[in-house]
């Protein structure tokens, strides 16, 4: 709050030179949340007075639209300046969010480097492990002896994503190896790298899908690792700042996908109202049209409701048992999906375990529920005990239904996470009802 007073007062009386000293001590993401907080031809007039390198590393903190307004309100050079200045994998980035005319502009006027890097990055499919990962790291070559390696670092290091891992090649830019940085420094000046390198190295295809890619680095703990091609040669690295994005990303697209919405790529407060519309009306036409089923079942059996009309008081409490429990069953199994701790082999296991879990929950529900329905509901002991029944057999079904269906779904193909909530629910609303009447009519003799 004090900085956004001193800052606003820097700029009204004209201090720019006091102001570009100030942010420079401040930490890049501080500074970028600042100028986010401001009007934009303000936000615009504070990045200009930043220096030319650290200008970059703000850019790189700022939400996507505020990137769009900067860009497009420099000069072409100024903006080409900008991107020559950032990571790779940033640039790319930048450019896939641009307008295609703002992009050719851009790329007219920057470097032949960063076009080259660019639509290297560019030429990889979307959510990809090439789209994702950055061209600027420290390769060594492994006859360097440790001397003539720190000399390399000092050299390229300075536009290097990260020098903590160096990644060391042969003469046909294969990767043999990695040595850290720690490693180098300890060792002889005359030691050869191919005597101290690393040689088990885990590596990341360019084609891998970043959630698998971000599997990797969860299950090796890893700040950083190497992006090889279909011969074993280093195109890249991706670092551990680029998974966390990652993690976020897929998270929300999987909660979106489990509220049955169709991912966006946009914050909400950015979305607009007819984005949002078109996002969620999909889904919820699909969910409606199957949701007339149910509507169907409740009339077939109507003479056995006209028989018995306590009957239908229950229908909601039985539907929502259903749906829950099936609920519960299928979050836990997409959240193992997404972990890499379930596969489709474990299937069997999976609906036995459930199983039993439904036996316990359906006889513990229906006991409590028998008790209700005796002191308080008065029911006949005949309705009290198609009802508990229903609950029972309800929850065991929902569980199954629950449990297997994500399964299904990864193994054809599908994202487990569109098998979620609204649609379990609404198959199971189906078979609740079509279980409840089929035991009314046999233990009530309609």
């Amino acid at each position: 709050m004090e900085e956004r007073k001193v800052i606003r007062e820097l700029l009204d009386s004209k201090q720019y030179t006091r102001l570009r000293q100030m942010l420079s001590e401040l930490n890049d993401a501080d500074i970028a949340a600042l100028l986010e907080e401001m009007e934009e031809q303000d936000m615009l007039k504070v990045f200009r007075i930043l220096p030319k390198d650290l200008a970059a590393d703000v850019f790189s903190y700022m939400d996507v639209d505020n990137q769009q307004f900067i860009i497009t309100s420099l000069s072409d050079r100024d903006a080409a300046n900008i991107v020559d200045n950032l990571m790779a994998d940033d640039a790319a980035d930048l450019m896939e969010e641009m307008p295609a005319n703002v992009v050719k502009k851009i790329l007219a006027n920057a470097s032949l480097e960063t076009r080259r890097d660019i639509n290297h990055l560019l030429r990889y499919p979307e959510d990809s492990a090439g789209s994702i990962m950055t061209v600027e790291y420290v390769d060594l070559k492994e006859n360097l002896t440790v001397d003539e390696a720190i000399a390399r670092i000092r050299k390229i290091g300075v536009d290097s994503e990260t020098i903590n891992i160096c990644y060391v090649l042969d003469s046909r830019r294969k990767l043999v190896g990695t040595v850290a940085l720690r490693y180098l420094l300890l060792s002889q000046p005359d030691e050869v790298i191919s005597d101290i390198m690393h040689e088990n190295v885990i590596s990341i295809s360019t084609m891998m899908d970043q959630e698998e890619v971000a599997r990797q680095f969860q299950k090796y703990d890893f700040t950083a690792m190497p992006v090889v091609d279909n011969e074993n040669r280093l195109v890249g690295i991706i670092t551990v700042d680029d998974i966390v994005d990652i993690l976020q990303e897929e998270a929300t697209e999987d909660i979106e996908k489990m509220a049955a919405i169709v991912p966006s790529d946009k914050p909400y407060m950015k979305t607009g109202v007819l984005e949002t519309w078109k996002k969620r009306i999909p889904w919820l036409l699909l969910l409606m049209v199957s949701a007339t089923f149910t509507g169907r079942i409740i009339a077939s059996y109507e003479s056995a409701l006209s028989a018995c009309m306590v009957l239908s008081t229950f229908i909601p409490m039985l539907m929502d048992t259903g749906g829950n429990a099936g609920s519960q069953a299928s979050v836990s199994i997409i959240r193992g999906i997404s972990l890499d701790e379930i596969r489709f082999y474990d299937l069997p296991g999976v609906i036995w375990k459930e199983a039993r879990v439904a036996l316990l929950c359906g006889v513990t529900l229906s006991a409590a529920n028998f008790v209700k329905l005796m002191l308080f509901d008065r029911v006949a002991v005949q309705v009290a005990f198609v009802i508990c029944i229903t609950l029972v057999v309800t929850v065991f079904v929902a569980k199954i239904v629950g449990c297997s269906l994500p399964m299904l779904a990864k193994k054809i193909g599908f994202d487990p996470a569109v098998m979620a909530s609204p649609f379990i629910t609404t198959i199971v609303d189906a078979l609740s009802l079509v279980i409840y009447f089929q035991i009314a009519t046999v233990l009530l003799q309609f």
